[in-house]
C-alpha cells in the first residue's frame, strides 16, 4: 500500500476511531449511493451495503489479510458493487450495468460466499459497529472468551466495572437489534436444532 492517507484511514477503522470512520463515510457514501440507486436499490439498501462492506473491510484488517493493490476508495467501491450484485442476484433483479470490478483474488468467491452465509448476522454487525469503541473492544474480548480478569487488564477497568460495562454494552446492543424491523423476521427464520 503506497498511500499514507489510506494507511491512516485503515488504522483508524481498525481502532474504531469515530472521526476517521465518519470522514470515510462522508467521502465514500455518495459514490455507493449513486451506484446502488441507479441499479434498482433504495436508501436502506445503500446503508446496508455500505455497512456490510465496512464490516468486511474491518474483518480483513482484523485478520491482517488485507492487501491493497489499488486505492482504498477503489477497493471499497468494488466491495460494495460486488455485494450489491450478489444481493440483486438473490432478489432476481437485473443490473442496469454489467460492470463488475475485479479487485483481488482473495476477495472474490470466498468473501461473497461468507456474505451469503451471514445474512442472519447482518443486523447484529450493523448495530455492533454503531456501539462506542469501548463497547466494541469489550464485547470483542468477551467473544474471544477472555476471562473478566484479562478483560479488566486489557481495558484498564476494574473487574467489577468490566462486568457492569459488559452488561450495559450487551443490553444496549440487544435493544438496538430488537428494535430493528427485520429482527422479528430473522428470529422467525432461525433454523431449529
Amino acid at each position: 500500500m503506497k498511500d499514507t492517507k489510506d494507511r491512516e484511514i485503515l488504522k483508524g477503522i481498525l481502532a474504531g476511531d469515530r472521526a476517521i470512520i465518519k470522514n470515510f463515510y462522508k467521502d465514500n457514501f455518495k459514490y455507493i449511493r449513486g451506484y446502488v440507486l441507479q441499479n434498482s436499490g433504495n436508501k436502506e439498501d445503500v446503508e446496508d451495503v455500505f455497512q456490510d462492506a465496512l464490516v468486511l473491510l474491518y474483518q480483513k484488517l482484523e485478520s491482517d489479510s488485507l492487501e491493497l493493490t489499488t486505492t482504498l476508495r477503489t477497493y471499497f467501491f468494488a466491495i460494495c458493487k460486488n455485494l450489491w450484485k450478489k444481493r440483486l442476484q438473490k432478489k432476481s433483479k437485473v443490473l442496469t450495468t454489467d460492470t463488475v470490478f475485479e479487485i483481488s483474488e482473495e476477495l472474490d468467491d470466498d468473501i461473497l460466499q461468507r456474505i451469503e452465509n451471514q445474512d442472519r448476522e447482518h443486523v447484529y454487525r450493523k448495530y455492533f459497529l454503531q456501539l462506542s469503541a469501548a463497547c466494541q473492544k469489550l464485547l470483542s474480548l468477551v467473544f474471544e472468551e477472555k476471562s473478566m480478569r484479562q478483560i479488566a487488564e486489557e481495558t484498564g477497568y476494574s473487574e467489577g466495572y468490566a462486568r457492569k460495562k459488559k452488561f450495559e454494552c450487551k443490553k444496549h446492543l440487544i435493544e438496538r437489534i430488537e428494535s430493528d424491523p427485520t429482527y422479528e423476521e430473522l428470529r422467525i427464520n432461525i433454523p431449529q436444532e
